[in-house]
């Protein structure tokens, strides 16, 4: 079985299939200058405290307290850094606040491999805010939000029930590029989720869209795949505020689904009739 059956490269392949492999691969920019496996300073800070609070507890998972598991030492420091992102997120009293927070927070190890923090676009004072998952490579190599082929497909899907994007706010669950598109890790999600509902709290959006399964799965407790989502309305709670929700699916999945565009439409059918109805005034 020759190398290049394995995927890899053999020797002398020319520069440019070799920079096709790299990007087909996720390696899509560059860094720094010198190569650092930032997965693995990652790893190994979430290890050094998981190391510490097992060396007087035994084997993970092993050991229970009146019958219930006892946390480990890596569920101890996902807890402790989410709450310290909390604390950070609810100091913030505006949006200029809270992307300066971000920006000085190091608890997410995306910040370590992502190249720009994308934090958000639109207009911060829209009664409309949608809420996407992650950052693509366009916004992480540009820092610039929505501005891909999947923002420029919003813009069509705003433009096709009569808004534009500074007629709506803009919002990321996660503000930094997970390497590869990777599905972000239960520590990336606890660590973001506070900036983001602080975020959705400063806009104070009358109406919310969950673009695809990440902002409904982690701001409203829902497990269903987002075909089943797509076109439900349900209630984000905002503290006192109940805003009305409606999940579809993200510009992204119809770029590689176009067939599924029906299906959008429906939905931004409806979000047009629920502005009509809950915004007289837009």
């Amino acid at each position: 079985m020759a190398a290049d059956d394995l995927g890899f490269m053999p020797y002398g392949e020319p520069a440019e299939e070799i920079l096709r492999w790299y990007r087909d691969a996720g390696v899509d920019c560059a860094l720094d200058e010198t190569p650092r496996d930032r997965l693995a300073e990652a790893r190994a800070a979430l290890e050094a405290p998981r190391q510490a609070a097992l060396a007087g507890r035994g084997t993970p998972g092993s050991q229970t307290a009146g019958g219930q598991p006892v946390a480990t030492g890596l569920d101890l420091h996902i807890a402790q850094a989410a709450a310290e992102a909390k604390a950070l997120a609810d100091k913030a009293t505006s949006l200029d606040e809270l992307q300066t927070a971000l920006t000085l927070y190091d608890g997410c190890p995306l910040k370590q491999t992502a190249k720009s923090l994308i934090f958000s676009a639109g207009n911060p004072h829209s009664r409309i805010m949608f809420v996407s998952d992650v950052p693509g490579p366009d916004e992480d190599r540009l820092g610039e939000a929505f501005i891909g082929p999947a923002g420029q497909l919003l813009d069509l899907m705003l433009k096709a029930i009569g808004l534009d994007r500074q007629q709506v706010a803009l919002g990321l669950v996660i503000p930094w590029r997970p390497p590869g598109n990777r599905t972000p890790t239960q520590q990336e999600l606890a660590v973001c989720e506070p900036f983001i509902r602080r975020h959705i709290a400063l806009v104070k959006p009358d109406l919310l869209v969950f673009l695809g399964t990440l902002p409904a799965h982690l701001l409203l407790g829902v497990q269903e795949n987002q075909i089943k989502l797509r076109g439900r309305w349900f209630d984000y709670h905002d503290g006192d505020h109940t805003i009305p929700t409606l999940a579809t699916l993200p510009p992204s999945h119809l770029l590689k689904h176009p067939a599924q565009k029906a299906q959008a439409w429906r939905d931004l059918k409806a979000l047009r009739e629920a502005r009509h109805a809950l915004l007289p005034r837009e």
